[in-house]
């Protein structure tokens, strides 16, 4: 495995089991887009591929489960905790 990963998680391989990506192709993709592919066609071990980033299984969310599911963990990260509570702390989510 290649462990040279630049700073977006690229230059490795995330799979920890099956896999219907090409190599070549898992080792230029970003960690994200590989943890978002369902486990099914490419097994990072994360669940079921998409999740949400939330604290409580994101039930507290005013976000909609599958938009939480859907969208980049970075964008997750950055709403205020008060509409989406991803446990983050500092920058937007500092205390008042």
């Amino acid at each position: 495995m290649n462990t040279n990963q630049n700073e977006y998680g690229q230059g490795a391989s995330h799979a920890t089991g099956d896999s219907k990506v090409p190599g070549k192709i898992q080792q230029a993709a970003p960690q994200g887009l590989e943890e978002s592919l369902p486990n099914k066609v490419h097994d990072t071990g994360s669940g079921t591929g998409r999740q949400t980033h939330a604290l409580n299984d994101g039930e507290d969310s005013i976000v909609p489960k599958p938009i939480q599911k859907a969208v980049p963990e970075k964008l997750e990260r950055v709403l205020p905790n008060a509409i989406h509570n991803t446990g983050d702390e500092g920058g937007l989510h500092r205390k008042q």
